[in-house]
């Protein structure tokens, strides 16, 4: 018989993760102090180009669907981190630091001083971004050093918390079009004999969440990001490195027959906030509760998900700050399979959503690190 679940067999440790890139990044640009712990190809300048919701398992699924990015040679068993999920996973990249550092712990996450919840993309709550993530970015240390650095994405986020607390100490170019990206990053690279842009691609992500990873929408959302990715390679100078990642995969949930919290009362229990995401739940209990609460939710839920107190997790977050922990749920589920925890009353959209993403399964942790 299988054993249960547990945070041991599942998650990051041992493996290379997302926040190792851009200090790999100034490894192999030689800079001192810096390491590349990734083995990059050495090269005077870099791109740095996150296709969000591009994880590896459904790379290799759709190859057929990306003919360029297929046929790039990549570095293997790289993983995003926990929790699988934008906030955390842009966070990490742009400080070099894992989620227990950084602060950024996850889609949505309990506020200590006031216990509200921030949501870390609408930025709903006046939390100032730079002292909720105090450290400084990687590409502001490289920009230290000479090196030109620059930041390229959507113009809409040039202000954004999460902009802020993983991009800031650059120059953000905003842009309005996968064309005008394509002409900033190569002026941008061309401008200086060595240097470093980063640069972000939304699509796949909106697409899996509206439609879902599995639908001839999603695989059409990848043949146009592919074409723009070979386009900008076939732009960029011979010697200028191109690196292509992404922040999470991605997993389709049956839209029938969905589990409810709110349907189920009694795991409310001593609780006082739920917040994260469906595929992974920050449960935030009632002061010396949160054994009894997991205790419950593991007995209710069973093999469908992971259920773990803080205690028990195996390096999910990496070295948790004081001031980061009391932002993580005393108890933590993590979904497995095609099950969430979904709630009707406090995340009502997320009802409508066809893909999902945030827990530590293979499909949403993988992630692919493609060299052009």
């Amino acid at each position: 018989m299988e054993p249960p679940p547990t945070a041991e067999r599942f998650g990051p440790l041992g493996r290379h993760t997302l926040d190792e890139l851009l200090p790999s990044v100034g490894g192999a640009l030689g800079v001192p102090g810096f390491t590349d712990a990734l083995g990059l190809p050495e090269a005077p300048r870099f791109v740095v180009m996150l296709i969000d919701g591009l994880g590896s398992h459904l790379l290799q699924e759709n190859a057929a669907s990306a003919p360029f990015l297929a046929s790039l040679p990549g570095i293997d068993d790289l993983v995003c981190g926990v929790p699988s999920t934008t906030a955390t996973s842009l966070t990490s990249l742009g400080t070099g630091l894992r989620a227990g550092e950084h602060g950024m712990v996850g889609y949505t996450s309990r506020v200590p001083a006031t216990g509200e919840r921030l949501n870390s993309l609408t930025w709903d709550q006046p939390v100032v971004p730079e002292q909720w993530q105090p450290h400084r970015t990687v590409l502001e240390l490289l920009q230290d050093t000479g090196l030109t650095v620059a930041a390229v994405n959507d113009a809409k986020f040039a202000s954004s918390g999460l902009t802020l607390c993983s991009q800031r100490g650059v120059p953000f170019h905003g842009v309005q079009s996968t064309w005008e990206r394509l002409d900033v990053v190569v002026e941008l690279i061309e401008s200086a004999p060595r240097g470093v842009v980063y640069a972000y691609e939304s699509l796949l992500d909106h697409t899996g969440h509206a439609k879902g990873c599995t639908s001839l929408e999603w695989r059409e959302a990848l043949a146009s990001v592919d074409a723009d990715v070979a386009e900008l390679r076939a732009a960029l100078p011979a010697d200028t490195v191109l690196l292509v990642t992404a922040d999470h995969g991605m997993v389709d949930l049956p839209q029938h027959d969905r589990f409810d919290l709110d349907a189920y009362p009694g795991l409310r229990d001593d609780v006082v906030m739920v917040a994260g995401e469906a595929r992974f739940r920050h449960i935030y209990t009632r002061s010396g509760a949160e054994a009894e609460v997991a205790g419950h939710w593991r007995d209710f839920l069973g093999e469908r998900a992971i259920v773990s107190t803080q205690q028990g997790l195996d390096d999910w977050f990496g070295p948790i700050a004081p001031e980061v922990r009391g932002r993580i749920g005393d108890v933590l589920v993590a979904s497995l399979g095609d099950f969430a925890v979904f709630s009707s009353v406090d995340f009502a959209i997320e009802m409508k959503m066809h893909g999902f993403h945030g827990s530590v399964t293979e499909a949403e942790l993988s992630i692919p690190l493609l060299v052009g």
